[in-house]
């Protein structure tokens, strides 16, 4: 059941122009460009400060910046006041880091917040069947519904905070270190149902990560912050070949050519 879904529009869906983040003196954005391709996965790295999570936070409107456009499937979302961003919003789901569920909810309750929200007068019955189909469908056993977020584990509170970004449908899905905490199995799986419900759903997806293994497992694409911007975007071959020396040492450390071996072995 997809409840809300806008088709035959091939625009990209993120297009940030010269944005300027600041926090007092210290500027994290400035004159950063983005755009974000319909159907992609984005990747988006950077070292500690750069502003990873402060670019998600502005896309999403939680934080707003000091300069700048970001338009948000074809909408401004740093022009628009409250009530006209609610019709976007409601577009995109978001994974915070730990999932962010509501302790005192069941995962059903949690997964029904969204729907609550915006569709009010849906039947309960109704809601928690949306509710429950969520949750399958990210991998939890059916009898997750009813349980609270104490008697989970730390990859299905994951996937609990994943129903619940899933709840409205959306377009975009935005993901903050959605395998930070989980040991390499479980980081493999979450990965691996990313990628099937970006095409399943024909999501586009926007993943702040660390994780090596899951830039060259899932992303389309990296985008690299470094210098208060976006310093390069593309495949990570293309961003290998830019020569900068902060992407040289990150894919090209240990870790990042373990991460390449261990890719190169699963297409074998």
């Amino acid at each position: 059941m997809r409840i809300n879904r806008h088709e035959g529009d091939d625009a990209p869906p993120i297009v940030i122009e010269g944005l300027v983040n600041r926090f007092g003196d210290v500027a994290v954005h400035d004159g950063l460009d983005l755009t974000v391709r319909r159907g992609e996965i984005l990747g988006v790295v950077g070292g500690s400060g750069t502003g990873k999570s402060v670019l998600m936070r502005s896309i999403i409107g939680l934080q707003r910046p000091d300069a700048g456009r970001i338009d948000v499937l074809g909408r401004c979302i740093t022009e628009a006041d409250l009530d006209q961003g609610i019709g976007v919003r409601r577009r995109w789901g978001v994974l915070f880091q730990g999932g962010a569920l509501f302790s005192t909810l069941t995962v059903g309750e949690n997964v029904e917040v969204p729907l609550r929200k915006y569709y009010p007068d849906l039947r309960p019955e109704l809601r928690a069947e949306i509710a429950r189909y969520k949750v399958i469908l990210t991998g939890l056993p059916e009898d997750a519904v009813a349980k609270f977020p104490s008697e989970l584990s730390g990859g299905m509170k994951k996937r609990a905070g994943l129903a619940r970004a899933l709840a409205l449908d959306p377009e975009l899905l935005f993901l903050d270190e959605p395998t930070a905490g989980l040991d390499p199995i479980g980081a493999a799986n979450f990965d691996r149902l990313t990628r099937e419900l970006k095409e399943t759903l024909g999501l586009t997806v926007f993943l702040i990560t660390h994780d090596l293994d899951t830039l060259y497992e899932i992303c389309d694409r990296v985008a690299v912050l470094a210098d208060q911007k976006v310093i390069a975007v593309g495949t990570i071959p293309e961003l290998i070949a830019t020569g900068h020396p902060w992407i040289e040492e990150y894919f090209n450390g240990p870790r990042g050519r373990a991460a390449e071996a261990s890719h190169l072995r699963g297409k074998e």
